[in-house]
């Protein structure tokens, strides 16, 4: 199969059945062999009955169901499990987003070798205050912390080599950061693409101001995972032995300046209490390391690694 186009969503009936009709006119266009991947996160309108309606025209068009809202992350893991197409497209189901550019994205990934390809939505529709600007802040601090040079790590229009979405793991709301995670898991061609955004033609956003927290919270806790999940001791272990050895100099000093004048006072001396505190804070460390290091060597993913070919096997 070509293509796997996964669409995650939540209260978007109105919109469905044009995109439905959009993508089969793209697809028809090129002559492509397609799915069409729907994930309704636990809607409250009718979304689920339009997709069982668009599924009895076009056997192409899937879906699953959840039982709850969950989150975009969760149906993007779903979807990714389902797809078997060679390329994975995401995008989202508001219409913001044009199948138009599908070929091109395509294209850039099975022509020029990338293993995922961005979308970067350069003339947006949103509004400034609330969602450009921070949008902004937040995608140069994810260039900085992870190196990858996107201008819109939050675009939902993305192209995927079918092996990056089944090597890696969405959760929580990390689908925010999925180049970054792609990064961490050895796909390092990752390109971009400037793609047109459209004003939302139905409905409304459906994130709040929470999603900028909750995203720099992901991102430090990728950047830490993907750096140190298989060997936790290195950090852990790293500060927990500096800061034991900071207070244990300082407390061989105040005990040879004790021998050396029997007047010197060591607990009136906030120099005392600093080396007590970094002694205690450095063995807690190098425990938590040491801790980390047990449950990774007996976590059932402790030899889990992603391998680029064989032979011989």
């Amino acid at each position: 199969m070509d293509l796997s186009i996964a669409i995650p969503l939540y209260n978007e009936a109105e919109s469905l059945p044009e995109l439905t009709a959009w993508i089969e006119r793209v697809m028809q266009e090129q002559g492509l062999t397609y799915e069409v991947i729907y994930i309704d996160d636990g809607s409250t309108d009718d979304s689920w009955l339009v997709i069982e309606a668009l599924h009895k025209k076009n056997d192409r068009i899937k879906g699953f169901k959840f039982q709850r809202n969950y989150g975009k992350s969760a149906g993007l893991y779903e979807a990714f499990k389902a797809a078997t197409g060679k390329v994975v497209i995401t995008m989202d189901a508001d219409l913001q987003d044009s199948p138009d550019e599908i070929p091109e994205l395509r294209r850039m990934i099975l022509e020029e070798g990338y293993d995922l390809v961005s979308g970067w939505k350069k003339k947006r529709y949103d509004n400034t205050l609330t969602k450009n600007i921070p949008s902004k802040f937040f995608n140069a601090v994810t260039r900085s912390m992870s190196g990858i040079k996107l201008h819109d790590f939050n675009c939902g229009l993305k192209a995927y080599r079918l092996q990056v979405v089944k090597g890696i793991e969405v959760y929580g709301e990390m689908h925010r950061y999925i180049p970054v995670l792609a990064k961490w898991s050895g796909f390092h061609k990752i390109g971009e693409k400037v793609v047109e955004h459209r004003a939302r033609k139905y409905g409304y956003s459906k994130f709040g101001w929470d999603r900028f927290i909750n995203g720099f919270l992901d991102l430090l806790s990728i950047s830490f995972v993907g750096r140190f999940s298989k060997r936790p001791m290195h950090f852990f272990g790293l500060w927990g032995s500096l800061c034991f050895l900071a207070g244990f100099v300082m407390a061989f000093y105040l005990l040879l300046s004790k021998f050396i004048e029997p007047s010197f006072s060591l607990t009136n001396r906030p120099a005392f209490y600093i080396s007590l505190t970094s002694v205690i804070l450095g063995m807690q460390l190098f425990l938590a390391g040491y801790i980390g290091e047990l449950i990774a060597r007996n976590s059932f993913t402790r030899n889990q690694y992603l391998l680029e070919s064989k032979i011989g096997l």
